[in-house]
């Protein structure tokens, strides 16, 4: 299990290698990431800044406690808002950034799937598909956050219990996602799409865990998302490999 979870964050290393491998590539990423991490900046930027007015306007029957309770009560509250904000931030700039910069990470994934032996691994689903797993990946962003604020109130332990959840329904979320392209590519869906998933969470997690603290990195975003698409694709044919699907979703041994 553990062996398995740092396999998955070898996978993130191992895109971070193609910056020198290939730098004029990895370089045309930085386009659509800077642009949206630019977008999702100023919006969380945003929100700390308001933040204080949010929370006094979502606990107006606080306003007659005692100071101190009332600082501590709204503290928290602001606490939770800023964590779920980041949390969904980096969802949200991970489903925008893949679909805005679409034909620039489509040209890394063939590139890291030519040099991993697969001329013609097969197409994309399109736009719309891009857009609608974008959805999907917001709308999962959203549930981990409000998670991670029910999480957050438990006493005592529940920053760092918050934190925990929050990282780890995030690094699911995202390594399925950028996963995503080199499955759909082979027109894998299913029961084949989820059993490629279920006996590989322990992988899945250590890739997106380990990209989502890139992400949280300030500025680490933008260099991170072209090398978690190189690093996606290596992991998504290393999992392919290990069961032997061809790019038609067909175990090798049916084609020989």
């Amino acid at each position: 299990m553990i062996g398995q979870f740092f396999s998955g964050v070898s996978a993130l290393f191992l895109g971070f290698g193609y910056w020198k491998k290939k730098p004029h590539l990895m370089l045309l990423g930085l386009i659509p990431a800077l642009i949206v991490f630019l977008l999702v900046g100023a919006a969380l930027v945003t929100l700390l800044f308001f933040v204080d007015d949010l929370v006094a306007w979502a606990t107006p029957w606080a306003a007659s406690w005692d100071e101190v309770w009332r600082n501590v009560l709204r503290i928290a509250f602001m606490t939770l808002i800023v964590a779920g904000g980041v949390f969904l931030s980096v969802t949200t700039f991970t489903a925008i950034t893949l679909t805005v910069g679409d034909p620039f990470y489509e040209r890394i994934w063939l590139s890291v799937e030519r040099d991993l032996g697969d001329e013609n691994p097969g197409e994309g689903l399109g736009l719309l598909a891009a857009v609608r797993g974008s959805l999907w990946l917001v709308g999962m962003g959203i549930l981990a956050a409000i998670a991670v604020a029910i999480v957050g109130v438990i006493p005592l332990i529940g920053s760092v219990a918050a934190a925990v959840v929050g990282v780890t329904l995030n690094g699911t979320v995202l390594s399925r996602e950028l996963t995503g392209r080199a499955l759909d590519a082979r027109r894998l869906l299913g029961e084949q799409r989820a059993s490629v998933i279920r006996g590989n969470r322990a992988q899945l997690l250590g890739f997106g865990v380990a990209t989502q603290l890139c992400f949280m990195v300030p500025g680490g975003a933008v260099f991170t998302m072209p090398a978690a698409v190189a690093g996606s694709t290596v992991l998504a044919r290393r999992l392919l490999d290990e069961r032997g699907l061809t790019r038609a979703g067909s175990p090798a041994s049916a084609e020989q």
